[in-house]
């Protein structure tokens, strides 16, 4: 009896670990806080600086993390490290091919406009394969897929 308690304990503490590992390797998407962000080759503010990002709200994926760094690449495979105080919660998208802004969330709803390839699109939010954005002066509803920034 005493074997199978410690026997299911270690199995719980190996699920746990694995789990954990597994949670903390997900990748997920950030945005820049401010116009200017440091990016350097390492995690620390010793590190020399690699690129310098100059656009608040440019949504990155994070794929590494170290204490208070986080290890990002952006659109074009540019990567590293910026201290978590520069980065926010996902706010924003790239479009990757040309997309219709549409009035409501469905392609029989009026087209509002063009969105050229490339394009900084803000979410307000999302539902089922479909968000509804701001672009300078546009504002309405984009499909989701070949966008940048979300994890489907």
């Amino acid at each position: 009896m005493f074997m199978q308690l410690d026997s299911r304990k270690i199995l719980i503490i190996f699920f746990s670990f694995i789990f954990c590992n597994f949670v903390t390797a997900e990748e997920i998407f950030l945005s820049l806080k401010k116009n200017r962000v440091n990016v350097r080759y390492g995690p620390s503010f010793e590190s020399p600086i690699k690129f310098v990002y100059k656009k608040i709200n440019l949504p990155l994926k994070q794929i590494d993390k170290k204490e208070n760094w986080r290890r990002v690449i952006d659109l074009k495979n540019n990567s590293g490290w910026i201290h978590w105080s520069q980065l926010k919660p996902i706010n924003s998208v790239i479009n990757i091919e040309n997309k219709i802004l549409f009035n409501k969330p469905t392609i029989f709803s009026k087209p509002i406009a063009k969105i050229d390839q490339g394009r900084l699109l803000i979410i307000e939010r999302c539902i089922n394969n479909w968000c509804k954005i701001k672009s300078n002066e546009y504002k309405g509803w984009i499909k989701k897929d070949n966008i940048w920034g979300l994890i489907n």
